[in-house]
């Protein structure tokens, strides 16, 4: 089976259908920078040696770090990179301790703040993709999409998407701006958004998963993976990625690691052409 390598995001960024998620390039508990800033900048200059030209981030990896690296590393920025931000939550306790609360902060006030920051962070004036971390369940989900449809208005970002959302979610936001892209969790093991894949199908919206590869020891499904990656000489996680390439032409992959090694595993599996047979046994893991 074939499928397209490139996705036409928000109508006119054209982006390589395997992006890089640069959460992981922080600390081991993504409270900080990591303890070798050096090896996350070659990572991040390998992914796009390797062809990557989308990067999600979000003001949250690393309380700031993950933005402040791809800035460092990749600031001027290649023609065609396109740099994805999210902006919602916020990280409180003592300054102390590693582990921090989160909680939801989708105030108008909070997002001019968090828009000020990446942009400076990232060296950017206008950011190309927004994404809307969580809805806030304390502000009414219509303030803050127009908070947002106003940041679009004025040049401070280009496109706009959301995160952790419902096909409700979604429509209600399209009352205010054009979305461009969501990101939910799925993958092979984990179709619990089976409706908002199919309506950013019908919406031409990208669908971005995280956790592509089912969230490591959560992959379900192994022996069937596992028959597969033989049939290809692949791992199983390069099939798990290599299925949702196929899975839609709408979805955008972002596998994050801090390894030159593991990212050269994932760029790969754009490589691998499954199967009519390999797809229905894979898709048979949820009985889909």
């Amino acid at each position: 089976m074939t499928y397209s390598k490139k996705y036409k995001l928000g109508g006119n960024l054209d982006v390589n259908r395997i992006g890089f998620g640069a959460m992981r390039i922080t600390n081991k508990d993504n409270s900080g920078m990591p303890d070798n800033p050096q090896n996350s900048i070659d990572v991040l200059k390998r992914a796009v040696e390797l062809g990557v030209n989308f990067i999600d981030t979000a003001d949250q990896y690393g309380m700031f770090a993950s933005e402040i690296l791809i800035g460092d590393a990749l600031y001027p920025y290649n023609t065609g990179l396109v740099i994805a931000t999210k902006g919602g939550l916020v990280r409180f306790g003592p300054s102390n301790s590693p582990v921090r609360h989160i909680n939801n902060d989708a105030t108008p006030q909070h997002l001019h703040e968090a828009l000020n920051g990446s942009s400076s962070r990232l060296k950017i004036e206008t950011i190309d993709l927004y994404q809307l971390h969580r809805i806030d369940p304390n502000v009414p989900a219509d303030i803050t999409f127009k908070f947002l449809a106003k940041a679009q208005k004025d040049g401070r970002v280009m496109h706009l998407g959301l995160s952790e959302v419902s096909v409700e979610d979604i429509k209600q936001a399209q009352k205010h701006f054009k979305v461009v892209s969501v990101q939910n969790r799925y993958s092979v093991s984990n179709r619990m958004w089976e409706s908002v894949l199919e309506y950013c199908e019908e919406q031409n919206i990208a669908f971005i998963p995280f956790l592509p590869m089912g969230g490591g020891k959560e992959m379900q499904g192994e022996a069937v993976l596992q028959k597969v990656a033989l049939r290809h000489n692949a791992t199983m996680r390069q099939i798990a990625l290599s299925w949702l390439l196929h899975r839609s032409d709408n979805i955008i992959l972002i596998p994050g690691t801090s390894s030159i090694a593991h990212l050269e595993e994932n760029m790969a599996a754009g490589d691998i052409q499954l199967s009519k047979e390999d797809m229905r046994e894979l898709n048979a893991i949820s009985g889909k």
